[in-house]
C-alpha cells in the first residue's frame, strides 16, 4: 500500500502529479473535490467561493476538516488499488492526518517553483484575475492555512522550473516506484513569495518569517 501526498503552491504544476497517475491508472482523490462539493451542497458556486467554504470546513469543523472528509474515499480506493495519490493537501495539519492514518505508507511530495515562474503560469492558463496581487492574495491565504509548514515536511522536493518532460517523468517514477526512486531537488523557499509578507502582516502564518 502507497499514498502519496502532494503539496505545492498555484502555479507550481503540482497538478501533472495527478494527470500522470490518472494516465498510469492509480487513483487520485483531490482534496480540492471535497471543497467543490460542499460549495454545491451550500448552494454556492465553487469558482467564487471555493476560498470562503476552505476556511468556514476548517472553522466550523477543525483544521484538519477537508483531510478527514478525504480519508474515507482513500481508503475505499485503496480496496482496489496498491498505490493512492492525494492531490492538494493545504497545511501541516493535513499531513498530520494522513500521517495517523497511513504511518509510514504515507509520503508527501511539494512541488515548487520561483514566484516569477508561477506568475507567469497562472497568467498563461488564461484566468481572469491573475495579475501579480491575486496570486500573492492565494499564496497569502495558503500559507495561511500552514501550506509552507506542509512543504517544508515533505520527504521529497521536486523542483519545476525546466521541461514538462522531466516533471512529469519524475512523477511517473514517485507514483510507480515510491519516493525513495527521485532524487530530491534543492526547492524555492516559499518565504520569498509576496503571499508570505502578507500571511506574516495578517498573524495567518506564524512561520513566515
Amino acid at each position: 500500500m502507497r499514498v502519496i501526498g502532494t503539496v505545492g503552491l498555484a502555479g507550481s504544476g503540482k497538478g501533472e502529479f495527478a494527470a500522470v497517475a490518472r494516465e498510469v491508472g492509480v487513483p487520485v482523490v483531490t482534496m480540492g473535490d471535497v471543497i467543490r462539493a460542499e460549495c454545491r451542497d451550500r448552494g454556492l458556486d465553487p469558482a467564487d467561493h471555493h476560498g470562503a467554504v476552505a476556511r468556514a470546513l476548517r472553522e466550523e469543523h477543525g483544521p484538519a476538516a477537508i483531510a478527514e472528509r478525504s480519508l474515507p474515499l482513500v481508503r475505499e480506493a485503496l480496496t482496489d488499488a496498491a498505490a493512492v495519490l492525494v492531490d492538494g493537501l493545504r497545511s501541516d495539519v493535513e499531513v498530520d492526518a494522513f500521517e495517523d492514518a497511513f504511518g509510514d505508507d504515507f509520503s508527501l511530495v511539494s512541488v515548487e517553483a520561483p514566484y516569477e515562474v508561477r506568475e507567469e503560469r497562472v497568467v498563461d492558463r488564461g484566468r481572469d484575475n491573475t495579475d501579480r496581487e491575486t496570486l500573492a492574495e492565494r499564496d497569502a491565504r495558503e500559507l495561511g492555512f500552514g501550506m509552507g509548514r506542509a512543504m517544508d515536511r515533505a520527504d521529497l522536493v521536486v523542483a519545476n522550473v525546466d521541461s514538462l518532460e522531466r516533471l512529469r517523468d519524475r512523477a511517473r517514477s514517485v507514483i510507480e516506484d515510491g519516493v525513495d526512486a527521485v532524487p530530491g531537488d534543492e526547492g524555492y523557499d516559499w518565504r520569498e513569495s509576496p503571499g508570505a509578507e502578507a500571511a506574516e502582516a495578517a498573524g495567518t502564518d506564524g512561520d513566515a518569517t
